[in-house]
């Protein structure tokens, strides 16, 4: 009985783990996409088509298929870099992209 409680218990921690993952993601994506380039893009393309539908799938498509490329890659660096090598190498990349957008504000 006690193994089958631990079983139980692992079992409900790795879904809860699964569904904390998928809504902090899906949030995350969600206010990251809202108003960028992309999404004003899909607005002129389906006001300016008679197919909003096959203009949603159209990029529906796309955007799934871009998560798929992060996805595989980041799946991949993890396996190669050492989680503190990763924090180390996004927080320079951020850093150099801040300095040049920093640059072109300040016309430099």
């Amino acid at each position: 009985m006690v193994v089958q409680t631990i079983v139980t218990d692992t079992t409900s921690l790795q879904k809860s783990s699964a569904w904390s993952t998928f809504f902090s993601t899906f949030i995350t994506i969600f206010l990251a996409e809202m108003g960028d380039k992309t999404q004003l893009a899909t607005l002129l393309l389906s006001a300016e088509s008679q197919s909003p539908w096959i203009v949603f799938l159209g990029a529906g498509t796309a955007l799934i298929a871009t998560s798929l490329v992060g996805v595989l890659l980041g799946r991949y660096l993890a396996k190669v870099l050492s989680p503190r090598t990763l924090d180390i190498a996004a927080g320079m990349l951020l850093m150099v992209i801040s300095i040049l957008l920093l640059g072109d504000v300040v016309q430099l």
